[in-house]
């Protein structure tokens, strides 16, 4: 084995596509899925289209379980769960601008995500999740760990940032795209790379920049820049800061830079920075240097915005 993925937020993705949407009345479509996904998922399911092996870790309970398992079992996942005792979260994508059939038919689509903040998770959880943790780390040789998204309610601030740790013991490369204290917690082990996005990684060291709501402003670059050098060198990582479909943010400790991305139709965005994430780390894997792997990474976001299914690079 070669990757594990981690992601402590499971969800039932339901997607449904319109032409458009009319406030106050009943809207119907014939053109709707339902997927399992979560950000460790989607990373999952396109290093499988890949051909890479990945095993995904998560927390599973209640009644919606035995689904979710199946819908990934179809997609051909192997994924390990420590019973959470909490039912997993429904998210809902609504397209417009396409029923599915017309994709690029020169509507104006639009993605609307509605989302459920997930259900606590029983005490114990943690332990569960912990101990089978450390028996995939020691009974198979996985050679990058991807922890990706944000954890349920119920789990102390350490569980994310003791993984990291023990990965990192190992030997395995790291790969976060996580925020906030999980990100902060997890620098001091020396993370390979992190990727969070740009608002996420704004939101978490540089705060001021989301409430003056100027993250995204030419003049925040010197001081992006800055700290994402400074980053670099104090913990040993190299960042990535992926912004839609603007251009990508990256810095490797000695130089700092900016990507284009190609344009392109896109039908349904969720999934891309997961995409992504499973581009890069397969590309580097195959030992694609920094740049070269950031383009992989690209490729496959690119390849997800095209498709309704989310987090895949092919139907």
């Amino acid at each position: 084995m070669s990757f594990l993925t981690v992601c402590l937020n499971p969800t039932l993705q339901k997607t449904l596509s319109f032409f458009s949407i009319t406030p106050g009345v009943v809207n119907r479509t014939g053109t709707h899925r339902l997927d399992a996904s979560g950000k460790g998922i989607n990373v999952t399911r396109v290093l499988t289209q890949l051909g890479k092996k990945a095993v995904h870790l998560t927390q599973l309970g209640g009644d919606l379980r035995s689904l979710f398992l199946f819908l990934c079992e179809k997609d051909g996942l192997s994924v390990e769960w420590a019973e959470s005792e909490s039912q997993i979260r429904f998210c809902y994508t609504l397209l417009t601008g396409s029923d599915g059939s017309r994709i690029n038919s020169g509507f104006d689509n639009s993605v609307t995500e509605l989302i459920e903040e997930a259900e606590p998770v029983a005490a114990g959880t943690e332990q569960r999740l912990i101990e089978k943790f450390d028996a995939l780390l020691n009974g198979r040789n996985f050679t990058c760990l991807i922890v990706s998204g944000t954890k349920a309610a119920g789990f102390s601030d350490n569980v994310i940032p003791s993984m990291v740790q023990r990965a990192k013991e190992k030997g395995l490369k790291i790969i976060l795209d996580i925020k906030g204290n999980d990100l902060t917690e997890s620098l001091q082990y020396s993370p390979d790379i992190i990727k969070p996005n740009l608002f996420e990684f704004a939101g978490t060291f540089m705060p001021e920049l989301i409430k003056e709501n100027k993250y995204e402003a030419e003049s925040a670059m010197a001081q992006i820049k800055s700290t994402t050098l400074e980053l670099c060198k104090k913990n040993g990582c190299r960042i990535i800061l992926t912004n839609g479909s603007r251009e990508i943010i990256a810095a490797d400790g000695e130089a700092f830079f900016k990507l284009k991305i190609n344009p392109v139709k896109a039908v349904n965005t969720i999934g891309c920075g997961d995409a992504f994430t499973a581009g890069l780390a397969s590309a580097i894997e195959d030992g694609a240097g920094f740049r070269e792997a950031i383009d992989e990474g690209c490729r496959c976001g690119t390849l997800n915005a095209a498709l309704i299914k989310p987090g895949v690079i092919n139907n």
